[in-house]
């Protein structure tokens, strides 16, 4: 019970953080999504080698994990706006989307991975 609040706790921050970064950063290319994606990756990078390793509290992962970067980042959004790309006949636009998330966000997981296992 008390990790579905931990996780109800960072979804109820997580979720109006990605929608300001949308409204703010994306025009004709969705970089506000990208970039809370890219974000969520880093920090459930962090968060999770850190309580690996002992260095946060286990609770944390559920807290800023789970909740937080659960509803930060977002695939559907990814989905949605490289399909709308690809439908405005912006291919190069949506193959850009695609990659550079992907490759983004696993970069960022993996540093912020690094960072969270050397303290």
């Amino acid at each position: 019970m008390i990790a579905a609040v931990l996780v109800l706790l960072g979804g109820v921050v997580g979720a109006p953080v990605r929608a300001l970064l949308d409204k703010r950063l994306s025009t004709r290319f969705p970089w506000g999504i990208f970039a809370a994606n890219v974000s969520a990756s880093f920090l459930l990078g962090l968060v999770g080698a850190a309580v690996s390793t002992g260095r946060l509290p286990a609770w944390t992962l559920a807290l800023v994990g789970t909740g937080f970067c659960g509803a930060l980042s977002t695939y559907s959004s990814f989905a949605n706006d490289t399909l709308k790309l690809a439908e405005r006949g912006e291919r190069r636009l949506a193959a850009l989307n695609l990659v550079i998330n992907v490759l983004c966000g696993l970069v960022a997981a993996i540093v912020g991975a690094a960072l969270g296992r050397a303290g």
